[in-house]
């Protein structure tokens, strides 16, 4: 928005600038979109390249850069939005945070998240569980941790780990398995979810143990995999009047692919280049009735542009999600087959996509 010259405010619930996971990987389709935004550069010079244009980046240093380029007014920390309604007579959006205060919007963009007060507004479902658990984590290694720059996956039972270097200290690494009924306390301690993930380890390579061993607690985290089924995707209601939603608001994408970050920047700037369209010629101030019209106009198309290309990510993740947790391999092999008639032998395609400039 501030690139276009939108004059616009980010309510953070937070007291401060937070970062939650350890980190994105990014694909091509990513690194386009951030060259968009005029932030590709900068955001390189902090993570090494994996094959091609992969990388694995800081979601610290996203979001850290992302806040740098923006005014320092420009975000409001502390602000909690608890519910959103409709103004009766202007039609434009009312927000109600947490401390009692009452704002008053012209145009309302949810992106807050899987838990989005924004999408349950707008009466969207609820995104659903799979039974499948994400540990994300840093490791560091003051001396370097001898890796080449590549993107590794093991895979035993229900068990998957994977990792890719950020630079040449830190790794950044993952586990995907079956959430089990520990986890609830795992959850809330990063020793037990540690020790857990160890104990679950057997017969892997040494290097991976000792990487879990050696994990920046901090950094750790574990999550219960959501995601937004593809039919929901195609039937929800994503906009009301000047209100809509992107990000995982809009579409939570299941980390399979590692596209759910990429996916909202795509989202953010096709958003912003149709509501600059809409506001061109205007300084802001003047709200009539048609400036209304054209910039509903401007998010119906910014839907309809982005529906095809999640609707897509959305049933990859689904699938893939899917040969997680079914047993039978009659399904898996349906699976599987359902994957190629989709999106053929080339299961990076999602990566080449570009959303367009600004």
């Amino acid at each position: 928005m501030y690139r276009k010259g939108i004059k616009s405010i980010v309510l953070e619930r937070s007291d401060t600038l937070r970062a939650t996971g350890a980190a994105i990987n990014v694909y091509p389709n990513g690194w386009r979109a951030l060259d968009y935004l005029g932030i590709g550069s900068e955001l390189r010079k902090k993570c090494v390249p994996i094959k091609g244009e992969l990388r694995s980046l800081k979601r610290s240093d996203l979001m850290h850069t992302l806040a740098n380029h923006l005014p320092n007014e420009t975000i409001l920390f502390g602000q909690r939005v608890i519910s959103v309604e409709t103004n009766p007579e202007a039609g434009f959006p009312i927000l109600h945070c947490v401390d009692g205060t009452i704002i008053n919007c012209k145009v309302l963009i949810g992106c807050e998240g899987v838990n989005s007060i924004v999408a349950k507004s707008l009466g969207l479902k609820a995104p659903k569980n799979l039974s499948i658990c994400a540990i994300r984590a840093f490791t560091s290694y003051p001396n370097g941790h001898g890796f080449t720059n590549e993107f590794v996956r093991m895979k035993r039972g229900s068990f998957t780990i994977g990792f890719l270097p950020i630079n040449e200290k830190v790794v950044h690494w993952f586990v995907g398995r079956p959430w089990i009924s520990k986890d609830s306390m795992a959850e809330k301690d990063c020793t037990l979810l540690r020790d857990l993930t160890i104990d679950m380890m057997e017969g892997f390579p040494s290097h991976l143990i000792d990487m879990v061993w050696r994990v920046d607690l901090d950094s750790l985290g574990l999550t219960c995999v959501r995601y937004r089924p593809p039919w929901d995707l195609a039937l929800g209601t994503f906009r009301r009047g000047t209100t809509v939603v992107a990000g995982d608001a809009m579409h939570v994408i299941a980390p399979f692919i590692g596209q759910g970050g990429s996916a909202a920047i795509e989202d953010a700037i096709v958003l912003t280049r149709g509501l600059a369209c809409a506001f061109r010629g205007s300084d802001g101030g003047d709200w009539d009735r048609m400036m209304k019209v054209r910039v509903e106009r401007a998010m119906d198309e910014y839907l309809k542009e982005r529906k095809m290309r999640l609707m897509r990510l959305s049933m990859q993740t689904y699938l893939l999600g899917l040969m997680f947790v079914v047993p039978s391999k009659i399904v898996k092999l349906v699976i599987i087959f359902t994957l190629l008639a989709f999106f053929g032998l080339n299961s990076l395609g999602h990566a080449q996509y570009d959303c367009g400039p600004l």
